[in-house]
């Protein structure tokens, strides 16, 4: 099954809400960057909230960038999406391994205490920028906190990430819902006993559950309204000429000590961790355009 995000409201647009499923997302992710078992789960949570925060977005051209600095072992998190819902993201230490925390993967405890920030770049002079503390480090509970004290919009977010035994990716997923300013106090009520009643995101995808059957079991009673539904996917959209600039920025100085040395250079996308081999007369090349 391909992955996908869902968008809806509800209680006549008393609620907006988003729903995901990341499984190839969040493998492909694993493979880019061979990450461990917690690496994983915490880049796939990141990079669902990622695919669908991306959504939320109106221009073809708007950025969104996902920050989380935590003094833990994985050493941060990054993720950027667009507004097509494409998504791509890294982790500083991919081979983090911790013991279990209450039989689970111990993401809060890779990603340590810290600070989540959102940019969002929608064209205009500067950039929008929040930032709020880690209150959790699950990341789930870290974005709810978010919406509220930085967007001031009440938000329940669930994010999900299931492994296998041979460590690949089992199921991936989440939802984002969120509460608009003129939401009535019986709508309110009724969306905090309906989101009790979900205990675990995960326990739901790997029922098989899918994004329309997460917001049944989350909105059904609340007047549900699926409007549409979008692909999502891990996309990186580097190239040999985007990461010359990555090299450019070394300095003259580092460069021309690699000519000197004359062995060919190989320079990795943090993003998705593809290789790109710069020979020596490419480098003299860069040099030259770089005066």
């Amino acid at each position: 099954m391909k992955d996908y995000i869902v968008r809806a409201t509800a209680a006549d647009n008393q609620i907006r809400a988003f729903a995901a499923t990341t499984t190839q997302v969040v493998e492909i992710a694993r493979q880019r960057h061979n990450t461990s078992p917690v690496a994983t789960a915490a880049l796939g949570r990141l990079l669902t909230a990622g695919a669908m925060m991306g959504s939320m977005m109106k221009n073809d051209t708007d950025m969104l960038t996902l920050q989380i600095r935590g003094d833990g072992p994985i050493q941060g998190i990054t993720v950027t999406a667009d507004s097509h819902a494409n998504v791509k993201g890294y982790v500083g230490n991919p081979d983090v391994v911790l013991p279990p925390k209450n039989g689970k993967l111990d993401v809060g405890g890779a990603v340590g205490i810290g600070l989540l920030q959102v940019i969002k770049d929608m064209g205009l002079k500067e950039p929008y920028s929040g930032q709020t503390i880690l209150v959790s480090s699950e990341i789930a509970e870290d974005l709810t906190y978010y919406f509220a004290n930085s967007e001031q919009v009440p938000s329940s977010v669930g994010l999900g990430v299931l492994m296998e035994k041979n460590n690949t990716v089992r199921c991936a997923g989440g939802f984002i819902i969120q509460l608009m300013p003129f939401a009535e106090e019986k709508t309110i009520s009724q969306l905090e006993e309906n989101l009790k009643n979900v205990t675990s995101v995960t326990a739901l995808l790997d029922q098989g559950y899918t994004p329309e059957q997460l917001l049944e079991t989350l909105l059904g009673n609340l007047g549900l309204e699926i409007t549409d539904t979008v692909p999502t996917q891990f996309y990186c959209n580097c190239s040999k000429e985007r990461v010359e600039q990555a090299v450019v920025s070394i300095g003259r100085k580092e460069i021309q000590e690699m000519i000197d040395d004359g062995e060919d250079i190989e320079v990795k996308c943090h993003f998705c961790n593809t290789a790109y081999r710069y020979t020596v007369d490419e480098l003299k090349n860069i040099i030259k355009r770089s005066k």
